[in-house]
């Protein structure tokens, strides 16, 4: 995934620092993602789903609102309403890169805010919430204590997650001015609402209330344990994967040309954790896995293992040459399924690279049919003809070259 930093021009000209994450291979559509209240473009769950949005073609710019993060300007001076304007200049600032966002996703008050100006940016086919308020002014509970001083005094000082920020007057009447109800009602574009029972910053209910607000088509699904940060790696994979499966029905996608010398496309294999071994498998805009170690080997198991691809590449073409033939020949092949292990573990793959090693991979095959004896031999010889078994016995040459950044 190549990443480009820029600035853009806010609501009130100041400069605004956006991350622009390019997919590694075709570019297929756009994002633009806005974050929580008082966060920034590089909390966790924006980066994973900005990362797995990337790996299947679609383009994403995270950029801090004015004030926060590397972005100019003054917070105390923010509204929501300067908020939904700094959305706006983003996706012109992507309109001018011939990159028109498809996609909005918002977190919290930024999910708000995209509902707020998703009328403004027509490009966009389909929008996103992650425990977004129903009622803007709803984020004002966080600072219950502090409104009657900000109220009187025009802007005071509050603690939010342990740091300080200047909140406005404007700020609060805007917000508690602010309805989405008519707004939700009259999108015209697809909504995936994203929200966790648990959220004890932003209630279930204003989920609830978006969806019933919203017309078809509208989707809603549950985060179950998450946090309202969406702060659990799995919790973000499992909401990437979501928007990512969602999105794809949307946004159009088609899957690129194949490269001349790759006939079956490339396959696209990405860090997903750096600090483990998990990691994004993707062949095509379409098709999505992950690989993993298992956790006696410092992994978390939440994928396959590079063996268990190779086991699972071996069994399925079994199975489809198994089937042609059958098919081909009119046999009562009801079903087959083919059980593959391999004999070496992965401690015993790390030592001794010098040494001769050989791998056996033992293939169990299932044929269920009313088959006569030489029928089942001759499946079982077929078997023995599938590419990817040809290609284990005869060997493979593998070319690497170093990319450039």
């Amino acid at each position: 995934m190549g990443t480009e930093r820029f600035t853009f021009q806010g609501h009130s000209g100041d400069m605004l620092a956006a991350r622009l994450d390019m997919p590694d291979g075709p570019h297929l559509a756009t994002a633009l993602f806005a974050h929580c209240f008082t966060c920034g473009k590089d909390i966790a769950a924006a980066r994973r789903i900005a990362s797995r949005l990337a790996a299947m073609g679609i383009a994403v710019l995270r950029f801090d609102f004015t004030g926060l993060g590397h972005s100019d300007g003054e917070f105390g001076n923010t509204t929501f309403s300067s908020n939904v304007e700094d959305l706006v200049r983003a996706a012109n600032a992507l309109q001018s890169r011939e990159m028109p966002p498809a996609l909005l996703i918002g977190h919290s008050l930024g999910g708000a805010a995209i509902l707020k100006a998703a009328i403004e940016i027509p490009e966009a086919k389909a929008l996103v919430t992650i425990g977004a308020p129903f009622d803007p002014g709803h984020v004002t509970h966080n600072f219950s204590d502090s409104l009657e001083k900000i109220r009187e005094h025009g802007s005071a000082p509050v603690d939010l997650a342990g740091r300080s920020f200047t909140i406005g007057r404007d700020f609060v009447e805007d917000v508690e001015g602010t309805s989405l109800e008519r707004v939700i009602s009259k999108l015209g574009k697809a909504l995936l609402i994203l929200h966790a029972p648990r959220d004890a910053t932003v209630g279930i209910e204003n989920a609830t209330r978006i969806f019933s607000a919203a017309k078809h088509p509208k989707s809603f699904v549950t985060l179950d344990d998450a946090d309202h940060l969406v702060s659990s790696a799995s919790d973000a994979e499992y909401a990437a994967e979501v928007i990512a499966a969602w999105s794809g029905r949307y946004l159009g996608l088609r899957a690129p040309a194949q490269p001349p010398g790759a006939p079956e496309g490339i396959v696209r294999v990405s860090e997903a954790d750096p600090n483990g071994f998990l990691q994004d498998v993707n062949s095509g805009p379409f098709h999505h896995t992950l690989a993993d170690e298992p956790a006696s080997y410092g992994g978390t198991n939440r994928g396959m293992s590079p063996y268990g691809f190779l086991a699972a590449g071996l069994g399925a073409c079994t199975s489809m040459t198994i089937r042609m033939y059958a098919r081909r020949k009119g046999w009562p092949l009801d079903h087959v399924s083919v059980e593959v292990s391999h004999d070496k573990v992965h401690a015993q793959d790390a030592k001794g690279a010098g040494a001769v090693r050989i791998d056996t991979f033992r293939r169990a095959i299932r044929l269920v049919g009313e088959l006569s004896h030489e029928q089942q031999q001759r499946l079982m010889e077929i078997a023995d003809k599938c590419p990817v078994h040809r290609t284990f016995e005869h060997g493979a040459r593998v070319e690497t070259v170093l990319m450039e950044h």
